[in-house]
Parts: C-alpha cells; structure tokens; sequence
C-alpha cells in the first residue's frame, strides 16, 4: 500500500519525467505546424484549391491521422512490445525470437528491420535541415527583404548546432521542457483564437469530411495525403525514446499538452484559411499578428533545434547499438555525461550528419524544397515497424492470431496509403531519404557478413584451449607471476594473440583469463549476468562478459570489480588482424574493399574496451576474405 508522501514521490517523478519527454521525444511532431497544412494544398506533385470543404477534408484527415497513427498505434499498441523498457525498431528486431529467425526464409525478417534502421539516418538528415528553414523561413512573412538571408541563417545555426555536440546535452535539457511546455501553449493559443472566430471548423472531426475530400479531389486527394502524413513524421521518436522516459511519462505529455495544443493549432490554421484563403503561404506565421512575429520566429527556431538536437541524438544512440550488436565498425563514442547513459557523442557520425544537413539545405533551398523529401523514408519505416510488431506480438508475446492479425491488417493499410501517397514525391527529392538509407544498409550488411568471414577464417586455424594448454604445459614453460588478458571472439577457442605470444616469448603468464565479450540482443544486462568464469585449469581461466546493445563496455572496470584483477599487475594482449581483399568465395569484391577501408578506420579495440594504453599489446595477423 502506498503512503502519502510515496504517492507524492511518484506523482513528482512522473510529472518531471513527462516533463522531460516533452522537450526530447516530441520536438519532431511538435514543429510539423510550421509547414504540413501550407504542404497539403500546394505540397510536390500536387496543388489544391483552399476552399471550405477542402480545408475541411485535410483538417478531417490531420485529426484522424494523429488518432489512428500517434495516439492508437503507438502510443496504446506498438509501445507494449519493449525490449527491457528500450524501443525502436533496433530493439524491436532484436525481440524476434531465435527460433522464429531460424525457419526458412524468416532471416529476412532481420534484414527488414535493419533497412528500417537504416532509413532513420536519412530522417535524421532532413529533419534538422527542414525544421530550422521551414522556422527562420518566418523572417520573410515579418520582413519579405529577409528572403535573401534565410539560406545563410539556416546553415549559421545548423553549424551551431552540431559544433555543440561535443559538450552534451544534458545542461540544455534541463531547460527543453519548459520551452516546449511554452511552445505547445503558444500553439494551443494561436489556434484557439482563430477557433472561436468560426467554431464550425470542428466539424472536421467527423470522419466522413475525409472521405468526401477524397471523392470530390481523386488522385490528387490521394497525392495531398503524402504531405498531411507530414504530421505524424515523429511517430516513431515516441517509440525509439521509450528508454529515456517509459510509457507513461510519454503518455501524460501526449494528452495532457501535445495533442491538444497540435489539434487546435492545424484547426486554428483551417479556420484562418477558411476566411482567407490567401493566406496559405505560410498559414503558421499568418495566425499570429503582426506585433508576435519576431518573438515567434525566436521561440519556433529554438523549439526546431529541440526537436533538430532529438534526431540527432537518436542518431548517436542507433549507432551505438548498431556497433554492439555488430552491424557498425567500432567507432568513437563519448560519454558527456556521468549519470545519464544515454548522453553520447559520436563525432563521425555527428559530422556526417552536418555536412549532410547543409547540402540539404543549398540543393533544396526551402523547406517546401525539403518537405518533398520527407516522409518517404519515413512511411517506410512505419511499415516495417508494423511487420515487426505483428511477428513479436504472436512470437514473443503470445497474442491471438486473429485480432492481432486484424489490427496489423488495419495499421499496414493506414502505413500503405501513407506510402503509396508518398511515392509521388521520389522524383521531387523523395529519392534522397531511400538512397541515404539503402547507403547505410549497404554499409551496415557489408560489416556483418564481413566480420563472420574474418570470423570464420580465423576460427578455421583455431584450436581448442584446453587441449593447446596441454601440449605447452607439458614443456614447463616460465610463469610470470603476473596477470596476462587475452581477447578472443569465441569462448573455448586458443586466442592467436595468446599463441603468438607463446611462441615467440616462450612464456605463460600464472594467471591468464580468456576474455570473450559478448553483446546480448538486449539494452542492458544485469550486474549478476556480466561474468560467467570457467576454470580451464593450469591457472587459466575462460572469462565471458556480458553487456547489453546500449552500454558501452568497460572491460577494464569488469576485471576489477567481479575478478578482482589489479589493474597495475596486468597487461592485455590483444589480437589484430589486416584484412586482405581476395578473389575468393566470399563477399563481392567492391563490398571487401568496402569491408577493409571500414576495418582500417574502425577504433582500435583497446581504446573501445577502455585498456590503458602503456598496458596493452597488440599482436597481429593476415586474415583473406
């Protein structure tokens, strides 16, 4: 039974977690006011006339979108399935079953969830890039002489942005929620005002002002869905941050302040368009009067870094799974903060996505440019999400065959229309997010099938490590008396380094661990699951450690604390392989080179496992593909 002052503890925590949720998991949803209505009527590939039943029928299919899509999907269906309180599609794929994956054909399933991953890079492109234009784009509504400054303020405050990366966020943080609580406020506002002026514009709530819309337009009804999609383009964000927040903090902001404040605002913007057409050249900035105009550009560029700092937060956390679970080189990660685990910086994958940004932002030149290129990958995703979702719902959790089957029929087909209704705007620059993402899939497959290759090379010349340790102890070779690590991919398997140490040094250290760490398709392993140790005999001991997809590991720490290793009376052998392209069955020859030029840039594996250096040897060999 829980007392008054517990009770008051967690109403306290919820309310600062739901707090904090909305200043990270919303900010991408949160900013689609600035340009979906303007898109849907005079979006790429299609151009509506701004008339009451037409601004009714988009208004119809707003509503229902964040209903069906945000509200239902996610936030009441899909959001059960968590891996261990982690979301995502990483974390959703990792949840399938080895069983399931083991059937034939069933592998494509992982394959599938890898694309999806891959196409949330090319969303963390064009999200930064079209939410700070689509903001600074208000200058010209205040002051048209600013149109010519747009482009160089955009590209300004993008370089700010990523060039920030570096000091973390978890200082900036404190104060994102507060802002958006006052950037949602504002949007409730702006619309309530224009609400009360026609309160008939809430008719749009009865659905079948959507389907009439679709009746009296035809395909260009079904074309102006692609941009209406535009406002649900965070959806997945609810679920990839699920980690950060939980459920329910994710939940209360939804319908305490996020919905409200968005419904108001698009109908707000549909009752200003209703009384003057006109106006639908930037209907968002049009809501506010004229004195407002300035402190709203202000307040709407530092709400889109919000959400601009969110995605490319999720993009440092992808890649750190990713890297853990074995689809990415090992590469520089930083921790920015001593508390928080998820507060890292990846530099690699933080100029990448700069550099990005800005070409975005000189080819597309405006953020209806961009909103061309949006939402393609993105519906792409949702699909994706909902095959998984489906196959962990009757695989993982035991759910009915039939209402499951029906609602994944009924999601897929609200995911197609959305896709199909998306297609159009491929020659418009919808190409860019699906090459972006079939350049990362390409990238992230290459380094999987490539380390099992040097995987398998190398286990081809292994031999078992009790049966080696007998055949050198028998020639008493010198035992130091202190501590020698060894590193190797496959428990029970002589380590090359430790054979190449042998051989040349014609010694066996008294203590020796055999440490294998292995990365678990979870988020998080618990303190009693880190360590399996087996005595192998000779003063050798085989060493797994255990860490989730989203720790970085800290071997040096593991040693210490569950084996009592002293960190001053050991040294690290650590085996390294040059990776040569060969003719052989294998991969193509195109993905080995790509394969070997992504080895030679990996970071070293003493600097991944945190191995101090003046303690750590690195012995190396030729592996061919």
């Amino acid at each position: 039974m829980n007392t008054p002052a517990a009770h008051g503890t967690g109403k306290a925590r919820l309310g600062l977690l739901s707090l904090g949720a909305l200043g990270v998991v919303y900010g991408d949803i949160g900013t689609s006011p600035l340009y979906a209505m303007r898109e849907s009527f005079e979006g790429a590939g299609h151009a509506l006339e701004v008339t009451e039943t037409n601004v009714l029928g988009i208004l119809s299919l707003v509503f229902w979108s964040l209903i069906i899509v945000i509200t239902v999907k996610y936030l009441l269906v899909v959001m059960r399935a968590d891996n261990h309180g982690e979301g995502g599609i990483l974390a959703l794929a990792a949840l399938i079953p080895e069983k399931v994956l083991a059937k034939p054909g069933r592998r494509v399933l992982m394959l599938i969830g890898l694309f999806g991953t891959a196409l949330l890079y090319g969303d963390g492109m064009i999200t930064p890039a079209i939410s700070v234009l689509s903001a600074v784009e208000g200058t010209e509504v205040a002051t048209p002489g600013f149109a010519d400054y747009v482009i160089p303020i955009s590209i300004g405050i993008l370089i700010m942005l990523f060039m920030a990366q570096s000091r973390g966020t978890g200082s900036v943080a404190r104060v994102f929620g507060p802002i958006m609580v006052v950037w949602f406020s504002i949007l409730g506002l702006l619309g309530l005002v224009h609400i009360v002026s026609d309160p008939a514009v809430l008719r749009a709530v009865d659905p079948t002002r959507a389907i009439r819309f679709f009746a009296d337009n035809g395909s260009t009804g079904f074309v102006a869905l692609g941009s209406v999609f535009l406002v649900v383009t965070g959806g997945e964000a609810l679920y990839a941050d699920m980690g950060h927040f939980g459920r329910k903090p994710i939940s209360v902001s939804w319908f305490g302040l996020v919905l409200p404040g968005l419904l108001l605002n698009y109908f707000g913007q549909g009752a200003m368009l209703i009384a003057d057409p006109e106006k639908i050249d930037n209907p968002f900035y049009r809501m506010a009067p004229q004195w407002a105009l300035y402190p709203l550009v202000v307040l709407a560029t530092v709400a889109t870094i919000i959400a601009s700092q969110a995605l490319i937060s999720g993009a440092f956390s992808l890649t750190m799974q990713a890297a853990q679970l074995g689809y990415l080189p090992r590469m520089k990660i930083i921790h920015t903060s001593s508390q928080e685990k998820g507060q890292i910086y990846v530099p690699a994958v933080n100029w990448m996505l700069m550099l990005a940004c800005i070409g975005l932002v000189l080819g597309f030149r405006s953020s209806t440019g961009l909103a061309a290129a949006y939402g393609v990958a993105v519906t792409m995703t949702m699909v994706i999400t909902t095959v998984l979702f489906y196959v962990v719902a009757r695989s993982r959790l035991n759910w009915p065959l039939v209402p499951t089957a029906a609602m994944a029929a009924f999601f897929l087909a609200i995911d197609l229309a959305f896709f199909g209704a998306n297609i159009p705007k491929i020659p418009h620059g919808g190409w860019f997010p699906i090459i972006a993402g079939f350049i990362v899939f390409t990238v992230l497959t290459t380094w999987y099938t490539g380390k099992k290759l040097v995987g398998q090379r190398i286990r081809g010349a292994s031999t078992p490590l009790n049966t080696y340790l007998e055949s050198i102890v028998k020639n008493n070779p010198p035992r130091p008396s202190s501590t020698a690590v060894y590193f190797h991919r496959r428990p029970g398997m002589v380590p090359p380094a430790l054979v190449a140490n042998v051989r040349s040094n014609q010694v066996l250290h008294q203590r020796v661990l055999v440490v294998a760490v292995i990365t678990d398709e979870m988020p998080f392993v618990l303190p009693a699951r880190r360590v399996k140790s087996t005595d192998v005999g000779h003063g050798v001991c085989q060493v797994e450690i255990h860490f989730g997809f989203m720790e970085r590991p800290d071997v040096v720490k593991v040693l210490t604390d569950k084996l009592g290793v002293d960190p001053l009376d050991v040294t690290y052998f650590l085996g390294s392989e040059t990776v040569l392209v060969t003719p052989d069955p294998g991969m193509a020859m195109w993905r080995e080179h790509l394969y070997a030029f992504l080895y030679r840039n990996a970071t070293s594996a003493a600097r991944y496992f945190r191995l101090p250096a003046d303690r750590t040897f690195e012995v190396g060999m030729q592996v061919e593909l």
